[in-house]
């Protein structure tokens, strides 16, 4: 192994126990990370984990593009289960795969949707893995738009947000009507709506059956989607 390639290869091993180490942080202190703290657990000073991560902000988008992919990889992995055809069971495939990875990495679903970090900006780059699951609850509708059976809605879609969907339906080359689409959205919200409350303790004293709470909501989005 060449001197360049080894220097490669420890410095990958360093980012990635830097990253362990910020994710084990996260439990403790939450959005409230900081170098000085993650440089503490590593028993190294700070100034030298400056040459991995400039600064804190580089760290945490570091930390949320890895868990939206990681995200977005058990979606993925849940919607291959079931038969392709099966509309509704992939729709409960994903769904249920994002409660479970919420469940088990709450620390890193609270930096994805928990409360905002005071003076810091997610770049654009997280855009894209961030709309990962409801692309991918998209694409089921997509896949079964021919059979899909929507429950009636009496108040009719906005035009300046019929504007948006179709904006959002000509970018990623999908063949779906803006109707459709605007009940996905409204499944999505529900799903992290419900997996916050549960996540961040809102459901305590309220609802106990909550896996039953849960998978009886997402079939309710499911009908209104219109997934057979």
């Amino acid at each position: 192994m060449s001197a360049q390639s080894l220097r490669a290869r420890v410095r990958s091993e360093m980012i990635e126990e830097i990253k362990a180490v910020a994710r084990k942080r996260l439990a403790v202190d939450g959005a409230n990370l900081s170098l000085r703290g993650v440089a503490r657990d590593m028993g190294i000073v700070a100034s030298a984990l400056y040459r991995y991560f400039p600064s804190r902000d580089d760290l945490l988008t570091a930390l949320i593009m890895e868990a939206y992919r990681a995200l977005a990889a058990e979606a993925e992995a849940a919607d291959a289960k079931p038969p392709a055809a099966d509309l509704r069971g992939r729709w409960m495939a994903v769904c249920s795969s994002v409660r479970e990875w919420a469940l088990s990495h709450p620390a890193e679903y609270g930096l994805l949707y928990g409360s905002p970090v005071p003076g810091y900006a997610a770049p654009e780059d997280t855009i894209a893995p961030a709309a990962a699951v409801v692309l991918r609850l998209a694409a089921i509708a997509q896949a079964g738009a021919k059979q899909l059976t929507p429950l009636p809605i009496s108040t009719p879609l906005p035009a300046t947000v019929h504007a948006d969907l179709r904006l959002l339906i000509e970018q990623q080359a999908a063949d779906l009507p803006e109707d459709v689409l605007d009940r996905v959205f409204v499944g999505w919200t529900q799903l992290f709506g419900l997996i916050n409350f549960e996540v961040f303790g809102r459901l305590h004293g309220l609802i106990d059956a909550r896996a039953d709470y849960f998978d009886h909501h997402m079939n309710v989005m499911a009908d209104l989607v219109g997934l057979p």
